[in-house]
């Protein structure tokens, strides 16, 4: 069994693995139908597809935004705390630290309203707040200047912290802009739905390559002094503590008197 700590490590990709892309899958599954079900229904005027798909397709990307702007609070929330509490900071600055408790509480409470909101005001303004909840949170930084959520900033480009953040802002756009695409006669919010989700999927794909490649380099928590020592830009780590000197043979005084031989220990026969 592994230790807690890395049991709480865990949960962030299980439920990447288990929930959050199985629904990506059936989303995208279920934008392909609705989109050739209007394109035949335009060029044909019917389609064997049935209408439904296309009311089941906002439902599920609903729940698709809900479980990827969580799933992203996971991830930060875990860093984070345990990076907070290692320093002592719940007793050197727990303001700080209720500050930072309060942001997550108020990111997931102007996410619910997010979902509630029906004008398009208050849609933009909780989508905004949500936005800004997720990119402060993940640029938190400890008394010394260093992130808490490990980001991969020379490797921007290949960074799951990037990838990650990028795509639940997406998804948080395409939650705000739901009901402009259907009341927009000029398919012109549709067309920006189309392009930044098939971006969120490039993204999402990303996500399951660098994270697969990040709990590589995660080491257990028992291991973390060792591991954390090495020089990952070079790629190398330190050397096994040598021992002072080689093991020498016992000499005739530090062998037990029962092992000697009869002759050793002056006995006659």
């Amino acid at each position: 069994m592994i230790d807690f700590p890395d049991a709480l490590r865990l949960l962030h990709p299980a439920i990447a693995v288990s929930v959050v892309f199985p629904i990506i899958g059936i989303v995208v599954r279920m934008a392909w139908q609705t989109r050739q079900r209007r394109l035949e229904v335009a060029q044909q005027g019917k389609s064997k597809i049935p209408p439904v798909v296309g009311s089941e397709h906002v439902k599920i990307g609903r729940w698709l935004t809900g479980s990827v702007v969580g799933l992203a609070l996971l991830g930060l929330a875990h860093p984070i705390f345990k990076k907070l509490i290692k320093a002592g900071a719940l007793n050197n600055d727990p303001s700080r630290v209720g500050l930072i408790a309060l942001l997550f509480l108020a990111t997931i409470a102007t996410l619910v309203l997010l979902f509630m909101a029906r004008e398009r005001l208050w849609r933009a303004v909780f989508a905004t707040l949500t936005g800004m909840g997720l990119v402060i949170l993940g640029f938190q930084t400890d008394a010394q200047g260093n992130p808490l959520v490990f980001r991969r900033d020379n490797e921007w480009f290949v960074s799951h912290f990037y990838y990650g953040l990028a795509a639940a802002l997406l998804m948080i756009f395409s939650l705000a802009i739901v009901q402009e695409i259907y009341q927009d006669r000029t398919n012109r919010w549709r067309t920006v739905h189309i392009m930044l989700n098939s971006l969120a999927t490039l993204l999402f794909i990303g996500q399951g390559i660098t994270g697969v490649r990040d709990l590589l380099e995660i080491p257990l928590s028992w291991q973390e002094p060792y591991i954390f020592s090495c020089d990952y830009v070079n790629k190398k780590c330190p050397e096994p503590a040598k021992q002072s000197q080689l093991l020498e043979p016992a000499s005739q005084s530090q062998i037990p008197e029962p092992l000697l031989a009869p002759a050793m220990r002056g006995d006659r026969t």
